[in-house]
């Protein structure tokens, strides 16, 4: 499988899925103009990749910001990796310590998907 990687740019966020290592970074703002054209590359891979993973998967977000739209794409993003099972993922939300409602979008999701998810504050990004 080849690597993913698109830079950060004003509305959507850095992507770095790394298969060689099993790791994943989502990090940035995300208000794509069409969401699911960003992203479905990004949820193809996943989905090839869960087919033949690594020992261990670790995926990092670290979102300032997202719109509605692309919630529904993180939690079918999550359901999808989840596929690996909880003793082979972690998931690590990463949030602004000020921002209560990125705190709490974190704990929504680790209530949804079964994985090892650590909600994670951070000074700032």
């Amino acid at each position: 499988m080849n690597n993913i990687y698109i830079e950060k740019a004003i509305k959507t966020p850095l992507i770095s899925l790394n298969y060689d290592t099993g790791h994943f970074l989502i990090e940035g703002v995300s208000v794509p103009e069409n969401t699911v054209d960003f992203f479905n590359p990004i949820v193809y891979w996943l989905r090839e990749y869960v087919q033949k993973p690594k020992d261990q998967t670790v995926f990092d977000l670290k979102l300032e910001y997202f719109n509605t739209s692309t919630s529904v794409i993180l939690l079918n993003i999550f359901r999808t990796l989840s596929e690996l099972g909880e003793d082979k993922l972690t998931i690590n939300w990463h949030y602004e310590e000020d921002d209560v409602e990125m705190e709490e979008a974190g704990q929504d999701y680790s209530n949804m998907v079964d994985a090892k998810f650590n909600i994670i504050p951070v000074d700032s990004f």
